[in-house]
């Protein structure tokens, strides 16, 4: 038996982005000592601008066929995603791909992302509670983004919504695609009276969504549909995969898969 790790992420081409990454290597590797781990990018647009750079980076499929040519016969996949949209769905198609074939593995396996079922809502609140801006005053708003989906694990970004509102009332969640849009926590900051917010990411890395469609300067940003209505704007720029509560959550997916094998 040989086994092996594979971390997949969307991607970023952005440095900081790939420090996050290194980050959350590093505690996989402290966790799982003596199991090889290796990365697979979704994005085909960074894989494409980290050639670019002459990075070589491979896709999850070309990553699992890698491990093969490598004689692993034991694999388990973990994704950093944050809930089972299309993008997780389409990682489960690439892993069952080699789960059936008769020249694949002798067993692999995939990870939960960070929030799979209600089941895990409570523990990501409790890292998000850990993780909120220390220089956050009181009546101060946080507004988390998530990447969203027009996919039914969407709605555990509402299940997360109501759980966020019963821990704490100013905190909101809005989401760069799906039903929870940034324009309307800004009608319901409005609403409230509330005129300061911190924009913290939902996502496993501060790459583009974070430095553009969040933080940018541009008429769409996050920070500029906040301010055109006289909401001043803190932006967080650390991915998820950074902290270590998260990180623990896709951890211990990452340990049941293991244990799957």
């Amino acid at each position: 038996m040989r086994k092996g790790i594979l971390l997949v992420a969307f991607g970023s081409s952005r440095q900081e982005a790939h420090l996050s990454l290194r980050q959350f290597e590093d505690r996989v590797r402290s966790r799982f000592p003596d199991i090889p781990v290796r990365w697979g990018f979704t994005s085909g647009i960074v894989r494409g601008k980290l050639a670019d750079k002459g990075k070589k980076t491979d896709s999850s499929d070309k990553a699992l066929q890698k491990m093969l040519f490598e004689r692993y016969t034991h694999v388990a996949v973990q994704s950093l995603h944050v809930i089972t949209g299309n993008e997780y769905e389409a990682l489960a198609a690439d892993v069952k791909q080699f789960e059936d074939r008769s020249d694949g593995f002798a067993s692999v396996s995939l990870g939960r992302p960070l929030i799979a079922s209600e089941v895990d809502v409570p523990r990501v609140v409790r890292a998000i509670m850990s993780h909120l801006p220390p220089e956050r005053k009181p009546g101060e708003a946080v507004v988390l983004m998530g990447h969203g989906t027009w996919h039914a694990g969407d709605s555990l970004y509402d299940t997360l919504y109501e759980a966020m509102q019963a821990e704490d009332s100013n905190i909101f969640v809005a989401t760069m695609d799906g039903r929870l849009t940034i324009e309307s926590v800004r009608d319901e900051l409005l609403n409230r009276g509330m005129r300061m917010a911190w924009l913290v990411p939902l996502l496993a890395l501060p790459g583009r969504h974070v430095q553009n469609d969040m933080c940018g300067t541009g008429p769409q940003s996050w920070v500029s549909i906040l301010d055109a209505a006289g909401i001043s704007t803190s932006c967080v720029v650390r991915g998820t995969a950074e902290y270590g509560e998260f990180a623990d959550i896709w951890l211990d997916h990452l340990a049941e898969a293991l244990d799957q094998l």
